[in-house]
C-alpha cells in the first residue's frame, strides 16, 4: 500500500468511516466525480462490474456534505458531546431506500451481487448514513471506535485486533511513520553521545 495523498484507503473498518478517510487536512480526496466513482466501487457501495456513469458535481457535494455530518456526528458521540443537526440530517439521509441488490449468474454460474437499477445519489447516501447510525447505535461496534494516535492523522477506525490494542489506522502508514521517527530519534540520540 503507498501513501500517496490521493490513494484511496478503506482500512477503517466501516464504510462510514472511510467515507470519513477520505477528507484530510491537506487534500481533498472527493475532488471530482471520477474520484467519487472509484471510491463508490472500491469501498464496494456498488458492486463491481455495475455501469456507472461518472457522477456529477451534485453527486459530489452531496457525499462531501454527508461525510461532514458523520464526522461532527461521530466525533461529538466520542467526546460525551451533542450534535442534534447533525445527527438530524443523517438520519434523514438513512430514513431514504438504498439501492436494490439482486444475485444473478455471473462468469461460471457463481451467483454475484448486483443492482437491480442504476443507483443515484441518494440512495447511496442512504447505505453510507445507515452504516454511521448502525454504527453508532451498536454498543459493542462503538466500544471499537477509535482515533489514529499517529502525528496529524484523525482518521477513525474500528480496533477489530487481537487485544484492541491497535494504535494506527494502517500500520503500514501511521505505523510505518511512527517506527521511522522513533529511528531517528534514537539515531540522533546516538550520534549527540
Amino acid at each position: 500500500m503507498g501513501t500517496h495523498a490521493y490513494e484511496l484507503r478503506f482500512d477503517s473498518g466501516r464504510i462510514c468511516l472511510d467515507l470519513l478517510a477520505t477528507e484530510s487536512e491537506a487534500v481533498e480526496q472527493l475532488d471530482c466525480g471520477r474520484r467519487l466513482a472509484a471510491w463508490l466501487t472500491g469501498s464496494g457501495l456498488v458492486p463491481a462490474g455495475t455501469p456507472l456513469p461518472v457522477p456529477d458535481a451534485d453527486w459530489v457535494a452531496a457525499f462531501i456534505e454527508l461525510r461532514c455530518h458523520i464526522a461532527e456526528l461521530i466525533r461529538a458521540e466520542v467526546a460525551g458531546r451533542v450534535a442534534e443537526s447533525a445527527l438530524a440530517e443523517v438520519n434523514a439521509r438513512a430514513a431514504v431506500a438504498p439501492p436494490v441488490l439482486r444475485a444473478v449468474r455471473g462468469a461460471g454460474g457463481r451467483l454475484v451481487g448486483e443492482l437491480a437499477a442504476a443507483p443515484g445519489p441518494a440512495a447511496l447516501l442512504a447505505v453510507v448514513a445507515r452504516d454511521a447510525v448502525d454504527l453508532l447505535t451498536d454498543p459493542a461496534a462503538r466500544a471499537l471506535l477509535r482515533q489514529c494516535e499517529g502525528d496529524n492523522c484523525r482518521r477513525l477506525y474500528l480496533d477489530t485486533s487481537r487485544g484492541h490494542r491497535r494504535r494506527w489506522c494502517s500500520s503500514e502508514v501511521c505505523g510505518n511513520r511512527e517506527r521511522v521517527a522513533r529511528h531517528r530519534r534514537r539515531a540522533a540520540v546516538a550520534a549527540r553521545t
